[in-house]
């Protein structure tokens, strides 16, 4: 693609579009030709979906730049939500960067799952996510609630940082702490729904995972200790103390841990304990009610 940037050339968009995309597949980009259209649509500002028909067209000169430094990021590893600044999680836009785990589509479910959990129960409403992350299933809870009180907390600063500015967005109640330790005393048995979106990868398998998540997205975030359930069986421990009678505590899995998840959020006192599954048929979220 370096070619094309010269200054006696104004290569139009599908020339570019295949530039990029080659570069992408020889770095190992699996989804190169979608990574190349959402890169050369943030070079050239415009919208998601708004190439489309625009392959004859010219991309001017900072354009090019713009996607030339972008691109060379992606290629080094990066992330690609952190190259583009940004990550879609429903239809939500949440600044992300290095510094924090990229919200998964998967996760899209547990938001959607507690959303509905939410909307069932009496008002006032009030949620509270733990693990938040950049915050997108608490941010995700605000927009599909209107009205709801919604807290989040998060252990890592270089999470917070990226939470705040979403949450500032969406109207969440943002607090630094471990899990339930920053929540006011206040709302202890007031909580209708608690999410937590946990590190479960085990330990021994962190460095299986690809490139770009492995070196880059905060360990913190990914590690879930030996089993990959130390932190949601914290979360299950405590869950009770916070949650309403008929509340309920959602958590995203591994869709090989079902069975120790269900027996974790049994042990915590929790009742009517299930599995849900993710659109491919994989256990992805463990529920369990205060009774």
């Amino acid at each position: 693609m370096t070619g094309m940037l010269g200054a006696d050339t104004t290569p139009p968009v599908r020339d570019l579009m295949t530039a990029v995309e080659a570069e992408l597949r020889a770095a190992g980009c699996v989804s190169a030709r979608a990574e190349a259209r959402w890169l050369l649509e943030e070079a050239m500002e415009l919208l998601p979906g708004e190439l489309a028909g625009r392959g004859g067209e010219t991309v001017p000169e900072p354009a090019r730049a713009r996607l030339a430094a972008l691109t060379a990021r992606r290629v080094a590893g990066e992330p690609l939500q952190y190259v583009v600044g940004w990550a879609p999680f429903g239809s939500l836009r949440l600044a992300v960067g290095a510094g924090v785990f990229v919200p998964r589509p998967e996760t899209e479910g547990l938001a959607e799952l507690a959303a509905a959990r939410l909307r069932a129960q009496p008002e006032p409403h009030v949620a509270v996510d733990l693990c938040t992350g950049c915050g997108a299933v608490a941010c995700f809870l605000a927009d599909a609630v209107p009205g709801a009180r919604v807290l989040a907390t998060e252990l890592d600063p270089g999470a917070l940082a990226w939470a705040s500015r979403n949450a500032a967005r969406h109207g969440v109640e943002l607090a630094a702490g471990d899990l339930a330790e920053p929540l006011p005393p206040a709302l202890a048995g007031r909580v209708q729904v608690l999410t937590a979106n946990v590190p479960y990868v085990p330990s021994d398998q962190i460095e299986l995972l690809p490139r770009d998540v492995r070196d880059h997205e905060p360990r913190l975030a990914l590690d879930g200790g030996p089993d990959g359930l130390d932190v949601l069986r914290r979360v299950a421990a405590l869950a009770p103390r916070w949650l309403a009678s008929g509340g309920v505590l959602l958590s995203e899995i591994a869709e090989d841990q079902g069975a120790d998840a269900v027996r974790a959020l049994a042990e915590a006192g929790l009742a009517e304990v299930r599995l849900h599954h993710d659109l491919a048929g994989r256990h992805r979220v463990v529920e369990g009610v205060r009774a």
